[in-house]
């Protein structure tokens, strides 16, 4: 298993490189920090994909340097400088080359501590990527393994892939599972019907996760409730250990992300990593 760091040496660095590990600790991944310079620009005047000038040589080796000195001394890693036209598309490219399970970035440097700012390097990566993305939110540096996985479960096109990919990783790493309905995000018509199915719905996603996962793993399902989609965010409790997975929406393309407009939303609200699924992913060493 391998997951590439989108990595600049500032702080959107330093918050792909916490969760990345946080991610490799359960499972010994190994991570891949590529650091993309692109064609055709000189190290002395290019910005390296996020808030740091270059210059020459010795700028490519301090990076490798502060890099490197992020990781935990018992996550395997490796330094990679990449070429490409493009921060987003050097990542995808080293992805698709490593064979790698997962493509971890940090938010956009403007954006509100412990929250997310998709910048024009995710948000690329979250229309193009054909393998789950994983965005830390602004100052992320814890480093211990995951202790729980939150599935935001939906009944659109995508859904399959994330419960495929959030039940297969919660078994994996031994973690706990919890399938979250946020109600108000597609509700139409009369409220208690919608209440009502989205809890049938949860409980029939949480009736085939306990199935397949093993006799006593810890598995629970919860509809939130709320006005806006930060109230539904904020009904819920979040660990500091926990990502939440989603699927992609049913406009994507197969094998690819794209996240509507609803879970961008819910992404700003979000106090916790989340992981976007491609709609169709079918890889088995997923996350």
């Amino acid at each position: 298993m391998r997951y590439v760091v989108g990595y600049t040496p500032n702080e959107r660095g330093a918050d792909a490189v916490a969760l990345a590990s946080a991610m490799a600790r359960a499972q010994g991944a190994q991570l891949d920090l590529v650091y993309v310079v692109k064609k055709g620009v000189p190290h002395a005047a290019q910005d390296a994909g996020g808030g740091h000038v270059g210059a020459g040589e010795q700028a490519v080796l301090d990076a490798q340097r502060e890099g490197l000195a992020l990781v935990p001394e018992d996550v395997s890693v490796e330094f990679h400088v990449r070429h490409a036209e493009s921060f987003a598309a050097g990542l995808i490219e080293a992805a698709v080359e490593y064979q790698a399970g997962l493509i971890v970035v940090g938010a956009a440097s403007s954006g509100l501590f412990k929250r997310h700012t998709v910048g024009s390097v995710a948000n690329a990566l979250l229309h193009a990527s054909p393998v789950p993305v994983a965005l830390a939110p602004r100052g992320y540096r814890r480093t211990e393994a995951v202790t729980r996985l939150t599935l935001a479960v939906g009944q659109r096109v995508g859904a399959d892939a994330a419960i495929d990919v959030a039940i297969g990783a919660a078994q994996r790493r031994g973690v706990p599972l919890r399938m979250v309905s946020l109600v108000e995000l597609d509700a139409e018509g009369d409220s208690g019907e919608v209440v009502n199915a989205a809890h049938i719905h949860a409980n029939t996603v949480l009736t085939e996760a306990s199935r397949r996962l093993p006799e006593g793993h810890n598995v629970s399902v919860e509809v939130a409730h709320g006005r806006t989609i930060e109230e539904c965010i904020d009904d819920l409790e979040w660990d500091d250990g926990e990502i939440l997975i989603v699927g992609s929406s049913r406009l994507a393309e197969k094998n690819k992300l794209f996240i509507g407009s609803t879970a961008n939303k819910v992404l700003r609200a979000l106090p916790v990593p989340m992981v976007v699924i491609p709609r169709e992913y079918e890889r088995l060493d997923s996350p």
